[in-house]
């Protein structure tokens, strides 16, 4: 089924632009280049006959049970609950090694320290990814990883409730021109990185899995240095069922992998019948 939404995309510009995290050192202050606020059509795949697989559309959408509560355990559950990453990832794809390195909790109220990111975007750029990558592991680490194929991933899912409003949507990658992509400075008190915005291009096609609830998962590439697309995303701006009051809270969980070695020329791979991937 096809709705309607409204995202903000990003605008090409002749100047760098950049997002000021913290901002001033106030805790959830950001200050964000210029947005452009556009609807859009987007197909929720529950409904549809679009199958998103991580090999060949960047995101996947699973069941995903754990035991603890993260709005209640609010201490304590990080071991847990990395584990059970690492078995999501390690189960779906051909991957050696994973390190879980940052979680963010996003409650969609003007209160809250993190709100749901309203741009389009992905969370690296190709610099921002190798600066990552020598911060969580030290250069000579880094080079080790870099010689092989290593990517980052995020795992994303609700907490607390269903998602009734602001779901986070996808751009199929096949849908995105390069020149599309826009580099973004993302300037902390204390670090910087780099991210990419999307601009506006109406070939783009959204997808989204509708009312999504604690015991699923959408894990998507947002760097690799194989090839495999990153995937543009961003909440959206609309509203599953009126008559509904939930506010929107969600975990993203950051992750740095590294896959076994299999064929190098590419960092692309099928699933075979038994649901394991295989290089292609």
């Amino acid at each position: 089924m096809t709705t309607t939404a409204t995202v903000n995309y990003h605008l090409h510009k002749p100047e760098r632009q950049a997002f000021m995290i913290d901002a001033e050192g106030i805790v959830g202050n950001i200050i964000a280049p210029e947005l452009v606020a556009t609807e859009i059509s987007v197909e929720d795949i529950r409904s549809s006959n679009i199958t998103a697989s991580f090999e060949q559309a960047s995101v996947e959408f699973a069941k995903f049970n754990i035991a603890v509560d993260v709005l209640v355990e609010t201490s304590g559950w990080q071991s847990q609950y990395d584990a059970d990453i690492t078995r999501l990832l390690k189960t779906r794809l051909n991957i050696e090694e994973v390190i879980v390195f940052d979680h963010m909790l996003r409650i969609d109220d003007e209160n809250a320290d993190r709100k749901p990111a309203r741009n389009v975007h992905s969370d690296y750029s190709a610099a921002g990814a190798q600066q990552r990558l020598i911060d969580l592991l030290g250069e000579e680490q880094a080079t080790e990883w870099a010689s092989g194929h290593y990517a980052f991933i995020n795992v994303w899912r609700p907490v607390g409730a269903e998602i009734n409003s602001s779901p986070l949507g996808f751009v199929l990658p096949t849908s995105v021109d390069e020149c599309d992509w826009i580099l973004l400075d993302l300037i902390y008190p204390d670090r910087e990185g780099q991210i990419l915005g999307l601009a506006a291009n109406p070939a783009h096609q959204w997808i989204y899995q509708s009312r999504m609830t604690p015991d699923e998962v959408a894990f998507f590439n947002i760097f690799d240095n194989k090839g495999l697309p990153s995937i543009a995303h961003s909440a959206m701006d609309m509203l599953e069922n009126p008559a509904k009051n939930t506010v929107r809270k969600s975990l993203e969980s950051r992750t740095l992998v590294r896959y076994r070695e299999t064929d190098t020329s590419t960092g692309y791979f099928t699933r075979n019948s038994n649901g394991n991937t295989t290089g292609k």
